[in-house]
């Protein structure tokens, strides 16, 4: 370390040293460049501005009161900081925000609420509107179990395809997703499998030729008439699932013969099913979601790919070459392991 007392100037720059010297390396005493220094300075000033003008310094604070947390409003004199000239705080400018939204929502809210379904469909700033808006609320209600993109998972439906169970036009998606599906809602949609292997309904080996049988309903083979199966279901499950097994939608039995399955396709899925019987539950969503929310997810979900038209006919034996699995509704129907 070089002698405090004695300045040293460094003989390759002719720059002052602060007499610090690391393994030979000696610190030269550079002034920092005047436009930093300037710089520094002008933040310095600053920050007392910002001081004065802004929520800042920290001040004591007690619980907020009652009606701050009843109504939302945080007062500023709550927040535990001074008030700043300008009386800014981040609770205002969120408050102007959301009333920004609001407004321009109100814009088509008011015309959406009194609007059909089929007159919002033949609206094309409506439809966007409930499509934006359905989107955000499936996010943040529906996702959990359909997923973001709504292809479901074993279990949860997928809502892209055109399977449906209780019918996929906006209505019946509407009507599903107001009171769900075993929701214990009085208006919900509800049925119930037997239990045919659990109950005794039918023998270890009844159904085995069961599953045999409804396996082979979707197989590139088709269905075996022969089998010893085909008896057993036309007595036990074609009341549910019609003759040919293409479902029926007045019971949300699924169809059999699309290769679609909400809880597996292999043979143990599907003796797991027979056996034990599948009960799937939706939540009612009525009286959680404000009545447009409900129909903006309704129009949604119906345009997701899978949506039948307003005016299609439900049968409760759908057409040859429709199908009835999974839609919004949470019970037995195809989802993420579908062969399509």
């Amino acid at each position: 370390m070089s002698d405090n007392h004695t300045k040293e100037v460094d003989k390759l720059t002719g720059v002052e040293t602060t007499g610090h010297e690391w393994d030979g390396l000696k610190e030269l005493n550079n002034p920092a460049p005047r436009w930093w220094v300037w710089v520094f300075i002008v933040t310095i000033i600053w920050s007392v501005g910002y001081w004065v003008v802004y929520p800042t310094w920290p001040t004591p604070v007690g619980d907020l009161p009652a009606e701050a947390l009843t109504s939302g409003k945080v007062e500023r004199a709550t927040t535990g900081a001074t008030k700043g000239s300008f009386g800014w705080t981040q609770y205002d400018k969120l408050t102007e925000e959301q009333k920004e939204i609001q407004a321009r929502q109100n814009k088509y809210l008011e015309k959406f609420e009194k609007a059909s379904f089929e007159e919002i469909f033949k609206d094309d700033e409506l439809h966007s509107f409930a499509m934006a808006g359905g989107k955000a609320v499936f996010k943040n209600n529906c996702a959990t179990c359909h997923g973001s993109g709504a292809a479901g998972s074993t279990g949860f439906p997928n809502l892209n395809d055109d399977d449906w169970l209780w019918g996929g036009t906006v209505e019946d998606i509407y009507q599903t997703l107001q009171y769900g599906i075993r929701s214990g809602h009085d208006e919900s949609r509800t049925s119930q499998m037997p239990s045919f292997g659990k109950d005794g309904v039918l023998t270890g080996e009844q159904v085995n030729q069961v599953v045999d049988y409804v396996l082979s309903l979707s197989s590139p083979e088709g269905a075996k008439a022969d089998a010893a199966g085909a008896t057993i279901f036309a007595e036990n499950c074609a009341s549910c699932h019609g003759d040919a097994g293409k479902g029926g939608r007045d019971f949300g039995a699924p169809n059999l013969t699309d290769a679609i399955w909400l809880y597996g396709g292999d043979r143990e899925s599907v003796h797991e099913t027979v056996f034990n019987a599948r009960a799937g539950v939706m939540p009612f969503w009525k009286g959680k979601l404000t009545e447009s929310a409900i129909r903006q997810v309704a129009i949604y979900v119906h345009g997701l790919g899978g949506g039948e038209p307003l005016a299609s006919v439900v049968t409760t034996t759908p057409p040859q070459d429709a199908t009835a699995a999974p839609s919004v509704e949470e019970p037995k129907a195809p989802a993420n392991d579908s062969a399509q």
